[in-house]
Parts: structure tokens; sequence; C-alpha cells
């Protein structure tokens, strides 16, 4: 496989098509090695526009979904960005190339090892891996600039709404399938926040966020 001519075909017929046409962000998918974040096993799948098997059942999202959450949160490079949901830590990687500080929440040990050891090999050292169930208000200290959920919940996630600084924004995949969509929730006082929708699509749950009640009245 020419790795660069997928990388290539990747970004032109999958990622900017959809609408994710920020300069920083394009090239910023050119340069950074997303095969490296990738299982070995399933190396061959790294520039598909699919969701990628990692350990204990969990994925990295498509690639073009990656793209245009990280495009949606704006980043100027001076945020202190939170993620939830590591995984195979690329998304932490493209984060920390457009943040001043990241942490990135996961909450199953061998994903948060493989993380840990894909960040370090890229040295990307001012990104931490935490172990820790990021849908609990206290996994963290402090409030961010940025948070972005690498999953779907099923309502607004508001302990992390909480945790966002003035002007703050948060990007997350919410609903019940077939129907979810990505928004972004900018805190804009101290006690208020506004809500875009952004666009639809379909992503795997992130573990221990709160569910609807199954009871109609």
């Amino acid at each position: 496989m020419n790795i660069e001519q997928a990388r290539f075909n990747m970004i032109e017929q999958q990622i900017r098509p959809w609408d994710v046409l920020d300069s920083g962000v394009l090239g910023l998918l050119s340069r950074v090695r997303r095969e490296d974040f990738v299982p070995p096993a399933h190396r061959a799948l790294a520039f598909s526009d699919t969701e990628i098997p990692l350990p204990e059942g969990q994925c990295m999202l498509a690639p073009r979904v990656e793209a245009r959450l990280l495009q949606e949160l704006r980043l100027t490079g001076v945020e202190r960005t939170l993620e939830v949901g590591a995984g195979s830590g690329f998304m932490a990687c493209l984060l920390g190339h457009q943040s001043r500080r990241v942490t990135t929440l996961e909450i199953r040990a061998s994903l948060a090892a493989m993380a840990s050891q894909n960040l370090s090999r890229a040295r990307m050292s001012h990104v931490q891996v935490v172990q820790a169930d990021g849908s609990q208000a206290d996994a963290i200290d402090g409030l961010f600039d940025a948070i972005v959920l690498s999953g779907s919940v099923a309502l607004e996630p508001e302990a992390l709404k909480a945790r966002l600084n003035p002007g703050g924004r948060l990007v997350a995949i919410v609903g019940q399938e077939p129907v979810m969509r990505a928004i972004r929730i900018t805190r804009v006082a101290a006690d208020a926040w506004e809500s875009t929708v952004l666009f639809d699509t379909v992503a795997p749950r992130l573990q221990g966020f709160p569910q609807p009640s199954r009871f109609q009245f």
C-alpha cells in the first residue's frame, strides 16, 4: 500500500467532502501518522471510511467523524482541552497539536495503556492519559476551554458542561440510534449555555453516562 497516497485519498475523498475545510485541520491530518495509532492487525484499514476495532470491543471513530469533531471545537492552540474516551490515543494526538495541554480519560486500563504508549512514541509530552470514568465530574480537577467526547451519549452531559470555562466549547454526539446529532455547547455565562446542532451521525456509546428512562407516562 502506498501510505501517503492512501492518506491523501482519505483527506480528499472522505474528510474534505464532509465539510471539513479548515486548513489547519486538513494540514494536521496530512502530517499525523494515523496508522501508528491503529492495532497492527487492522493497519490496512487505517485510512478507510470505517470504525476500526480496538481491544475490549471498542473502536476508533471513522476519520471523517474525528476530523469534523476536531474542526467544530475551534481550537486556537492556547486551550486546556479534555477528551473523554482515549481509545488508541489518535484523537488526543490531534488535540495535542492544537491545544496548550490535553487530558484524555479512558475507563479501560488496556486502552489507557495503549494510548499512553502511542502518544509517547508520537512525543506528545503535553498530553496526559488518565484511567478514569469520564462520566464522573470529579474524574479530573479544574475547568477546561474545550471538551470533546469521542463516542456518543444519550443525553447532554450536564456534569461536563459545568466543567467549561466561560467561552469554552463542548462537542459531543448525542441521541439514540438511528438518529444521533453532533452538538456544540458553549458556556456563554456562569449559568448559561448555548447549544448548536452541527451534523447527524451515529457513534458507539461511551460507558457510564446516564441513559433516558424507559418508562413513559
